[in-house]
């Protein structure tokens, strides 16, 4: 019983109430996998953070010298970060959770005589799954019913030659291992190759062939990224350097004044002030939410790399078929191989007698309830022009399908008549192999050549159609035994979606240059081309032009075509390492098994979420939900905004570390008072780590974003001009703390009163800091009229707090704080802006050069 005449009533599937039932007795269908870390887990990590330790053992050491309440205060606040901690952590992993979820494997069921599509996870024994080319099959089943299918065990038995299945209907057969023709069995994580069927799961889990043999990984291994890398090493210098500057510390203050307890508590201070432990904590959370963000826009990212890399794409390469334009094809134009036929959308009750023959042998080449919208497009037509005729042929059985293959990009059926006299075959597919099928002559192709290239001027997609009729018992193994005439030509429509051209110019923009890839006609695919705004649509580089071309002259020709037609999916490849010899950045569109070398070689491979095979998506680095352009467009403007936000995130960490260190060391050195003891640490921590973590990542895009061009890949996230503006930041803030202190204590507000004067110039600074560093284009004013509530809320607690710690009595003494007056609080004020000022003074001078310096 072919595939395509079992109707969804035939088989009712699994109820959805057994379907539960079944799912709570067996569980997921999945094998062991890395899990998300519990509340537990995480808390437990907090504790093997080196700032925590560092902080134990400050408070640790105020119980030895008996200084109870400083000991209570710390340790209080090691509840406090690991509260924080926790929030940020959690706010990732749920993250990623709801990426992993929207990443699960899809099947295709019949429950309850309805076809649905779920979560792999979710299939059970005995659920009906239907597989076409390019799924990989969610659980080991027994097919039922199939049409030419293969499927690559590879996986499981290491053949790498797909391996032939043949139905078994009543579905009894014993169970066998992998490997050999003719067995019925398809095995979870293997990939159907060619063919579609139908098949009963019967295990599931580690029930599994795969299970059995223990193919899956205990854990999840995340790749580590460029940025993670680069980070990794700069945190290393900085701790090396820092554990340098504690040692000479811990030297210098036990030697020069004899408390060796103190000295250690000094040490500890600068070891704090100057470890970088918030850098890899705000790149986890920055690519876990950036691609939590993007995944709301419709774009699943499922490698992080893919998020560094998006903001530095230089060429989109783009499928026209529903990405460009919107995969809803209606008929527009019929050719019966002497006159054309153009079909109004108001009209289309009525059809010319003449034309009948060409849309009633097109609905037999298609399949019965299809899901192709060329083939909805005929079913449509002739259901509303030819219903109730002699060309409507319900009850035919279909007795064979020659499917499409690389030889011959036409597909036939083959029916039987009700007299059982005979076959009628018809076949649908691209007019130049409807042509070879036909054995037309020279002048004959050249004749139709022109019908062709006069509907392809219109955009039109063509099908060419042919009949034949076969008396024989025994089909042939071709389609090119069959004696076909040809019956005429199909143009279809496929509107571009409306977001398009406003998204290609969007590009253009932002220094991306946007290549179109069709196997459509090169008068179509430069129709399409003009309607959307694509550059240079006369050049069109057509797939048999490829093939002439040598490697040189080919590479030479991807550096101005736009548009590639009549291209075959293995010549994607070809144009995307063309591309990428040329130093282009390439992200590659694909939805079909053939497109996955394509997609894996390009530096971003963006698989088709709703037509894309599964295998399409697992070469992928980003899926595109919806196949919509303009979301490719939202993504790469989603990472340009996470690296922005990522690298002044990271400035302001460099920077503030500055005065908090210097704060810290250079009084040891001097002999001066005390300006930071660990309690002012701690409390500058639980501003810097959710400010650069939450508030620096919820910072809206700047306003030019899309008007760059692209970044380096290889640029470094911390450039020179970067780390060099971050310590001139950081130093000039150092200069207001250690000015407001020594003026204090030489207009005699004693060491305590300087103390918290020099604190509050430092917080201030650390606020103007933030303010400064949420772009690097536009001034400290303008910036406050961009809404970030994240940060707002951020900077009134921190504003609630320091009132409380410098007027609460209980507080001033725990930080060691003096009394001050009101008017101090504004040459603290003057202090904390002025140690910015240069800075915004800069970005002027730059703005008026016309320098970026993001890019800079």
């Amino acid at each position: 019983m072919p595939l395509q005449d079992i109707k969804i009533g035939d088989i009712r599937g699994l109820s959805e109430t057994e379907a539960k039932a079944r799912l709570k007795r067996d569980g997921y269908n999945e094998l062991p996998s890395a899990k998300g870390r519990s509340f537990f887990a995480i808390a437990f990590g907090v504790f093997k953070e080196p700032m925590l330790l560092l902080l134990v053992a400050c408070g640790g050491i105020y119980l030895v010298l008996g200084e109870f309440h400083d000991a209570a205060m710390l340790l209080g606040f090691v509840f406090v970060i690991i509260g924080i901690t926790i929030y940020q952590e959690g706010k990732a992993e749920r993250a990623i959770e709801a990426l992993r979820d929207l990443s699960s494997p899809r099947a295709l069921v019949i429950r309850d005589g309805a076809q649905r599509r779920i979560s792999g996870k979710e299939v059970v024994k005995g659920d009906i799954i239907i597989i076409r080319e390019g799924d990989r099959v969610p659980a080991d089943a027994i097919l039922l019913w199939g049409i030419n299918v293969t499927a690559d065990e590879s996986i499981l038995s290491g053949e790498s030659a797909p391996v032939r299945k043949m139905p078994d209907k009543e579905g009894a057969a014993e169970f066998k291992r992998p490997g050999g023709d003719d067995l019925p069995f398809l095995y979870s994580g293997s990939l159907v190759v060619q063919g579609q069927g139908v098949a009963k799961v019967i295990s599931i889990g580690q029930e599994t062939e795969m299970g059995k043999i223990g193919k899956a990984l205990s854990q999840i291994q995340e790749e580590e990224t460029l940025l993670q890398k680069e980070t990794g090493k700069l945190v290393k210098v900085i701790f090396a350097v820092a554990l340098l500057l504690c040692v000479i510390v811990v030297a210098a203050y036990g030697l020069t004044r004899g408390n060796w307890m103190e000295s250690i508590l000094s040490g500890i201070t600068l070891a704090m002030a100057m470890l970088p432990e918030e850098f890899p904590v705000v790149l986890t959370i920055f690519l876990a939410l950036g691609a939590w963000r993007i995944s709301k826009k419709d774009v699943l990212t499922r490698k992080a790399a893919a998020v560094e890399i998006l903001g530095s794409t230089t060429v989109l390469c783009v499928d026209k078929t529903g990405t460009l334009t919107q995969n809803r094809m209606s008929i527009k134009k019929i050719f019966n191989g002497r006159e054309f036929y153009n079909i109004a959308d108001d009209k289309r009750g009525s059809l010319p007698e003449k034309f009948h023959e060409v849309v009633e042998y097109g609905i037999l080449a298609s399949k019965k309830d299809p899901f192709d919208p060329m083939e909805k497009a005929l079913e449509e037509l002739g259901y509303t022009t030819l219903y109730e005729t002699e060309h409507i042929h319900k009850d035919w059985p279909l007795i064979e399908e020659y499917p499409i293959s690389k030889e011959v990009t036409a597909l036939s059926h083959v029916w039987e008549t009700p007299d059982k006299e005979g076959f009628v075959v018809s076949a649908k597919g691209a007019p130049e192999a409807i042509q070879d099928l036909c054995h037309l002559s020279a002048s004959e192709r050249k004749a139709l050549g022109v019908r062709i290239n006069e509907m392809a001027a219109e955009g039109l997609r063509i099908l060419g159609i042919a009949k034949a009729f076969f008396a024989k018992e025994k089909l042939p193994l071709s389609q090119h035994a069959f004696d076909f005439k040809f019956i005429g030509l199909i143009g279809l429509a496929d509107p571009i979606r409306p977001s398009v051209p406003l998204a290609i110019q969007e590009c253009y923009g932002a220094g991306i240059r946007v290549v179109m890839i069709t196997g459509d006609y090169p008068i179509t695919a430069q129709n399409i081309a003009k309607q959307i705004g694509l550059k240079n649509p006369e050049t069109v580089i057509t797939g048999p032009e490829i093939e002439k071309m040598s490697a040189e002259e080919f590479k030479e020709r991807c550096k101005t075509g736009n548009i590639f037609s009549r291209v075959q999916p293995e010549q994607k490849l070809l144009i995307v390492n063309a591309l990428k010899t040329g130093g282009e950045v390439v992200a590659m569109t694909g939805d079909g098994v053939n497109d996955a070398p394509a997609l894996k070689s390009a530096q971003i491979g963006i698989a088709m979420g709703e037509r894309g095979t599964d295998v399409a998506r697992e070469a992928s680095d980003i899926v595109l939900l919806n196949d919509d352009f303009s979301s490719i467009v939202e993504a790469v403007r989603l990472g340009r905004r996470i690296f922005d936000n990522l690298r002044k995130a990271m400035a302001y960490v460099i920077s503030v570390h500055v005065p908090i260190a210097g704060a810290a060391l250079i009084p040891v050195i001097m002999g001066w008072p005390i300006i930071l003891y660990p309690a002012h640490i701690v409390f500058l921590e639980l501003i810097i780590d959710p400010v650069c973590s939450i508030a620096f990542e919820s910072e809206p895009a700047e306003k030019e974003i899309m008007k760059r061009p692209p970044r380096n890949p290889k640029g470094s996230l911390f450039g020179r001009t970067l780390l060099t503006l971050s310590f001139l930041q950081g130093l000039s803030s150092l200069v207001a703390v250690i000015a407001v202190f020594q003026v204090s204590l030489y207009f005699g507000q004693g060491e305590a009163g300087a103390r918290a004067l020099a604190f509050i110039t430092l917080i201030i600074s650390n606020i103007c800091l933030i303010f400064t560093n949420r772009s690097w284009t536009r001034s400290i004013i303008s910036v406050f009229s961009v809404s970030n509530k994240a940060l707002l809320s951020l900077v009134a607690g921190t504003t609630v707090f320091l009132l409380l710690i410098i007027y609460v009595p209980f507080m001033q003494k725990a930080f060691h704080f003096g009394q001050i007056h009101s008017e101090d609080f504004l040459i603290c004020f003057i202090a904390g802006v002025w140690s910015v000022l240069w800075f915004e003074l800069l970005k002027v001078v730059f703005r008026k050069m016309n320098i970026d310096l993001m890019k800079a």
